[in-house]
């Protein structure tokens, strides 16, 4: 291989992990409360995400998920925007021995717009009482 295919293939998949990266800890501070950093959830209380076949099944499915709830799931539609959006189902789809194939933020947006679900509200939060 020449050494630019080489350099290439290297820049790839540092961009991979660091898109990994960017998933993981977005996960981690918006979804482990409940489902927990090693995604097998809490028993009668939030689902498993470790081998669930909604998480890895039909990519539109998994997207309405957070764009408009779920049993007790709340809407984050208002509080990610498509691509940290991606960035955690990617995560989600690719964790824990998941083998979910890849979403793009371009797909979340589509989705978005179909579904009619909120837009990010990019409104500070007012803590005033």
């Amino acid at each position: 291989m020449s050494r630019m295919l080489l350099l290439m293939l290297a820049l790839c998949s540092a961009c991979a992990r660091a898109e990994d990266i960017a998933g993981k800890n977005l996960y981690m501070k918006t979804c482990s409360a409940c489902h927990q950093a090693d995604g097998m959830g809490v028993p009668d209380a939030f689902p498993a995400l470790a081998g669930n076949t909604l998480v890895q099944g039909e990519a539109k499915v998994l997207i309405a998920v957070p764009l408009l709830g779920r049993g007790g799931m709340p809407n984050f539609s208002k509080r990610l925007d498509d691509a940290s959006l991606a960035a955690i189902l990617n995560y989600v789809r690719t964790a824990w021995g998941n083998t979910g194939s890849a979403i793009g933020a371009q797909d979340v947006a589509a989705l978005r717009a179909d579904l009619h679900a909120d837009n990010l509200d990019s409104t500070p939060i007012n803590s005033q009482h």
